[in-house]
């Protein structure tokens, strides 16, 4: 394992080599979702959900749907589908445990992204999954988080990746499959063929 030479463990030493904090930077986080935030939650078709166990392990997990999935039912509630996936249930389990959470809410083609946490539990409310109906299939759960902290965050990430510039973005030609990771992480005896129609029968049937 690789060991630091020069490591950094002061949050002291952290800000010196940042600098002089912005103040506009500071304040500019509230505690509730304002018109400004709502209007970009309701375009965002893509989010990450961070969440973490009492272990500490730490998960980071995608979600999308169609623009507006996550429902804004007030300005500190937002309500965030389930739906088909690998049956894991890492971020449920653990918020199970320890209801802490981050989002951080996508906009294709913009820069920026807008970054909430607070706490979440995991609800069944009939009202709530009535409004989460896609292609006529409901969720099965919903997480519900309860907003601490909203903010905008700058765009010089998405920038610096050039992840919305198609025109220079990377070949994938080489990458593994999903479905060759998951034969080889998991150890699976199935060929790979088995492996790549499971997953692209997922990809087409099992969104809904």
């Amino acid at each position: 394992m690789y060991q630091p030479k020069k490591p950094i463990s002061t949050s002291e030493d952290v800000q010196k080599i940042l600098g002089e904090k912005f103040e506009n930077q500071e304040k500019k986080v509230i505690d509730h979702i304002d018109d400004i935030c709502r209007a970009w939650i309701e375009r965002s078709p893509f989010i990450t959900i961070a969440t973490v166990n009492l272990k500490g392990q730490v998960d980071v997990a995608p979600k999308g749907d169609p623009a507006g999935f996550v429902k804004i039912l007030d300005e500190k509630t937002l309500a965030i589908p389930d739906r088909l996936g690998n049956n894991r249930g890492d971020t449920f389990h653990n918020i199970i445990e320890n209801p802490r959470i981050g989002l951080m809410f996508v906009i294709p083609l913009r820069n920026e992204v807008v970054r909430v946490s607070g706490s979440a539990q995991i609800v069944q409310d009939d009202d709530i999954l009535e409004m989460m109906i896609v292609n006529g299939k409901t969720a099965d759960m919903a997480l519900l988080v309860n907003v601490e902290e909203a903010m905008y965050h700058c765009g010089k990430a998405m920038i610096r990746s050039k992840m919305w510039k198609p025109d220079e973005w990377q070949s994938i030609e080489g990458l593994p499959s999903y479905a060759h990771a998951v034969k080889t992480h998991a150890e699976m005896p199935e060929p790979l063929e088995f492996y790549e129609a499971m997953m692209k029968y997922n990809d087409e049937k099992r969104l809904y």
